[in-house]
């Protein structure tokens, strides 16, 4: 494959590991002669290192082929994560560092996730893109202040911290964005 074939969503191989390619800059050379270059951004599978990689169009790359099992979390064994897949109950279990920092996203019986599987062994974890939290600790609102909703830090039940508007309280069920960490409104 060359890699002006390259799309996002790519897994290739590249000294040895997989990558999965997150974002492509494509530049033109200025005047006659020059080569297209493409900008890749990747992430390795697993482990999710970040490697930025510049390659000519018809630079050849291998590529892996990966395929993905939707599956829903089931029970965490000891340091790692156990999902069951969705269609034929297959466990597929992913040690801490494949999970990574997505481990503060992860609740009882997420459902929509997606697992990557490389030669039949789990090696990536795909959120869905909003997952719902509770605040289990935040300061409480203040009354009688400005009309401007102020951000105030709030911890989640799964132990990651978020900046909150100002009305959120304890109790109560947060939608939390997998790929800013960003509060994304109430659930």
């Amino acid at each position: 494959m060359k890699a002006s074939e390259l799309k996002r969503g790519n897994v290739i191989e590249h000294n040895g590991t997989a990558w999965q390619v997150r974002a492509l800059e494509r530049s033109a050379p200025q005047g006659r002669g020059g080569n297209v270059t493409y900008r890749f951004t990747l992430y390795s599978v697993p482990g999710g290192q970040k490697l930025d990689l510049s390659l000519r169009a018809d630079d050849d790359v291998k590529d892996i082929e990966l395929s993905r099992r939707q599956a829903n979390f089931s029970y965490k064994d000891g340091d790692a994560f156990v999902f069951l897949d969705v269609e034929d109950y297959t466990s597929y279990t992913l040690d801490a560092d494949a999970v990574g920092d997505d481990a503060g996203y992860i609740t009882d019986g997420l459902e929509g996730c997606y697992i990557q599987i490389i030669d039949d062994q789990p090696v990536g974890l795909q959120l869905p893109a909003n997952v719902s939290l509770e605040v289990v600790d935040t300061a409480p609102e203040l009354k009688g202040g400005t009309a401007t909703k102020r951000p105030k830090p709030a911890r989640l039940s799964t132990g990651i911290e978020i900046m909150v508007p100002e009305y959120i309280g304890t109790g109560e069920k947060v939608l939390v964005s997998t790929s800013t960490g960003e509060y994304a409104g109430r659930a």
